[in-house]
């Protein structure tokens, strides 16, 4: 077995309404060592965090059709144990905050994103 091994990975589900801020956080979450699942919308993450079990879940807030406070609602129900962090460029009501375990602002993706995420990770179940 190699030395460097850690474990299983932890699997990511990423959903965000734009390409390039997906395209963000895969790179930045593979390059720590995370599987990571995208979805361009809320209803796809949707269907996929029931299909499959992610070790945490990363959400815009605004988003068309169903925003991040109905998914997190619903992923709440669904759910309950997956670790779910808001990662918004505007202010997050305080009903959507809480439902998350965290929230992150976009601004502060360099230092808070990647330490929020493997924090809620390292007390989740493994995949």
């Amino acid at each position: 077995m190699n030395e460097a091994y850690q474990g299983p990975q932890k699997m990511l589900l990423c959903i965000d309404d734009s390409l390039a801020i997906l395209e963000y956080e895969r790179r930045l979450f593979e390059q720590s060592g995370y599987i990571v699942v995208t979805a361009a919308s809320a209803r796809l993450g949707l269907r996929l965090a029931t299909i499959y079990s992610f070790d945490a879940i990363l959400l815009d807030y605004h988003m068309p059709e169903m925003n991040g406070h109905e998914f997190a609602h619903e992923i709440r129900r669904l759910r309950p144990e997956t670790p779910v962090v808001m990662f918004s460029g505007s202010d997050v009501p305080e009903e959507t905050r809480q439902l998350v375990d965290a929230v992150v602002p976009k601004t502060e993706a360099h230092r808070e994103l990647v330490p929020t995420v493997t924090r809620l990770c390292a007390g989740s179940q493994p995949s």
